[in-house]
């Protein structure tokens, strides 16, 4: 079952639907709108987060190991993380209790990303009856189709209301 969500309002924390653990089952997809990596929001997160030379400095960033400018991997994954929000529609908001998270290509100024997410694995939880846990595996893809990262996480979701 694959869902596809356009961008959401800058008002918008959960779509019209609305997912409980009871409803997740493995092989759900979801897809997200898409966020631009713009030049001056890329150096402005990295001179705050993460301010190495390849982030925030062009003339260095050349001579780098990427050859360019390039977003911070925690840039990239922040970007990823509001297009969840804005996607996956799940009950108590994304509580995670875990995560893995590889960056596999650099992302650049102009670079267009999207999310599409798959939950992998529902857990129901031994010792509290009103929740489980979901394993949820995010690409970040480039506007080639490209992946760009790869998270993997779990998440705690409540059982649908009596």
């Amino acid at each position: 079952m694959e869902f596809h969500f356009p961008a959401a309002p800058e008002s918008c924390f959960l779509s019209a639907m609305t997912l409980y653990f009871d409803d997740a089952s493995p092989g759900m997809v979801f897809t997200s709108g898409t966020h631009r990596m713009e030049l001056a929001r890329i150096k402005a997160f990295a001179a705050e987060f993460d301010p190495q030379p390849f982030h925030v400095d062009e003339a260095a960033a050349k001579n780098s190991f990427f050859g360019g400018l390039v977003a911070s991997g925690w840039h990239t994954a922040a970007a990823s993380m509001r297009l969840l929000i804005e996607t996956l529609p799940l009950a108590d908001g994304i509580v995670g209790s875990g995560v893995e998270i590889a960056w596999l290509k650099p992302v650049r100024p102009g670079d267009i990303l999207q999310v599409r997410c798959e939950i992998t694995k529902v857990t129901p939880s031994a010792s509290r009856p009103d929740r489980g846990s979901v394993t949820i595996r995010s690409e970040t893809l480039n506007q080639h189709g490209e992946v760009v990262q790869i998270f993997t996480s779990t998440a705690v979701l409540s059982r649908r209301p009596v």
